[in-house]
């Protein structure tokens, strides 16, 4: 019998000499059969917590944002600044006018054809020439300033979201492995509640325990498989978070390394010395504080005098050349200077000034603001570091314990010196120990993040 796939391969349909190929693969001597090599699998990539912060920056769209907006403030320094300098362009131009018939005193040889329009100076006129300009005014000085200050403001705001966006991938990347740890309680809970009621199974069919012990135990194993489903979907659903930041497809499987265990806390002068130094949200406070006074300094400007420069060389002349008629020079240049008083504005720049003003005053409050929240949130991740690394050596006891009550209470239970409700609350008790014990290592990583946030050390 041919084999089906060889029929759907299409080699029965090319006449006889297919079939002769076919009579001599079936009478070829046989050998032994191998298996065919399968396709090899690609790694399952495994993530430090170095590797996912740097994924994390290059895929995270608020700090793209951030990077934008302080590339776009350093140009518009730099447009600023350019305000400020000479700039110069060239100039061409061809003019033709129609005569009026008659003839002026004008031109280059004081006798050339009058043009119609008074306002021209002769019937053909070409211009070609170099125009260098200068603007300088007390305004465009402030503005420059006000740049400059929003360059180092959004610097700040830059170092600021990349401190968030660490913050946010640690707190993600120990929550994995928080949720994984809560899962191999849960399924070691599970295991253990299936082990205790099959015993109470097992000792209901030999008449030494009452069916109520079998119905608590079933009980326990139901409430246990509830909570390992519940694991597994916070498990699912914490590396799908994370997966956000780390891959174009956030299903994409990986796996995290193993964290290093917890440091010991520098002491708090330490830190406060550092969080004063490299907080970028103060810095961030302090440079709008300087666009603010800028500002001001800008809108005062309007009550000041601008000054002008121009210098133009090149030729506008009835002729394109450097020589006109009779040796008469084209080429050459002329340069005028003014200056302009604001004299009525019906109290435009009055309004102003009082209008950065306002915005400097806020900038004030924001900074003193700034400080203040930098004081409280500085005292309170110190503390509550401290307080989550201390309590993680107590949560090890706590499960150690439980654990330890847990064998100690199945063995009085196996004697009859128990009751399967001991049973069933050493049970709990070990989960829930086991349970804070991760939720104590991920909140003393959070916290030692978001202190370190503050200090600019992570």
């Amino acid at each position: 019998m041919v084999p089906p796939a060889i029929v759907r391969s299409g080699l029965f349909t090319g006449g006889c000499t297919a079939l002769l190929a076919c009579a001599a693969l079936f009478c070829a001597p046989t050998t032994p059969a191998q298996a065919l090599p399968s396709a090899p699998t690609a790694p399952t990539p495994a993530f430090t917590l170095d590797q996912a912060m740097a994924a994390a920056l290059r895929n995270d769209p608020a700090y793209a944002t951030a990077v934008a907006t302080t590339g776009s403030a350093r140009l518009d320094a730099a447009i600023s600044r350019s305000n400020l300098l000479p700039n110069a362009n060239a100039h061409g131009e061809y003019l033709f006018t129609q005569p009026n018939g008659l003839r002026n005193q004008a031109g280059q040889t004081g006798n050339q054809e009058a043009p119609r329009f008074i306002a021209n100076n002769a019937i053909r006129e070409y211009a070609a020439q170099i125009l260098v300009n200068e603007n300088l005014s007390f305004a465009s000085v402030a503005d420059y300033r006000r740049a400059r200050a929003l360059v180092a403001q959004s610097a700040a705001d830059l170092e600021s979201a990349h401190r968030d966006l660490i913050s946010r991938t640690v707190a993600l990347y120990f929550s994995v492995l928080s949720s994984a740890d809560k899962v191999e309680v849960a399924r070691r809970a599970l295991d253990e509640a299936k082990a205790f009621d099959d015993l109470t199974q097992k000792l209901e069919s030999r008449r030494e325990i009452a069916h109520a012990d079998v119905v608590k135990a079933d009980l326990a194993f139901q409430q246990r498989q509830r909570e390992f489903d519940d694991a597994m979907l916070a498990a699912e659903k914490a590396r799908l978070d994370l997966g956000v930041l780390l891959f174009p497809d956030p299903r994409a499987p990986y796996t995290l390394a193993a964290p290093d265990p917890l440091a010991s806390l520098p002491d708090q002068p330490s830190i406060e010395a550092a969080a004063s130094h490299d907080n970028p949200d103060l810095r961030s406070a302090l440079e709008a504080l300087h666009a603010a006074h800028s500002e001001v300094l800008a809108a005062r400007a309007g009550y000041f005098p601008a000054l002008g420069f121009n210098y133009t060389y090149g030729i506008d002349a009835p002729q394109l050349a450097v020589n006109g008629p009779d040796r008469v020079r084209n080429l050459g240049y002329s340069a005028s200077a003014s200056i302009d008083f604001p004299l009525w504005d019906w109290f435009a720049t009055h309004d102003k000034v009082r209008q950065s003003e306002l915005r400097e005053r806020a900038a004030q409050a924001i900074l003193t603001n700034t400080q203040r929240q930098l004081i409280a949130q500085l005292d309170e991740f110190y503390h509550e570091a401290r307080v989550a690394t201390d309590q993680v050596a107590s949560l090890r006891t706590s499960v150690d314990t439980a654990r330890e009550s847990l064998r100690l209470t199945r063995l009085r239970y196996s004697n009859g010196e128990a009751l399967a409700l001991e049973v069933v609350d050493a049970q709990s008790a070990l989960v829930q120990a086991e349970a804070a014990l991760a939720d104590g290592i991920l909140r003393g990583h959070v916290a030692r993040a978001n202190l370190q946030t503050l200090t600019g050390t992570l």
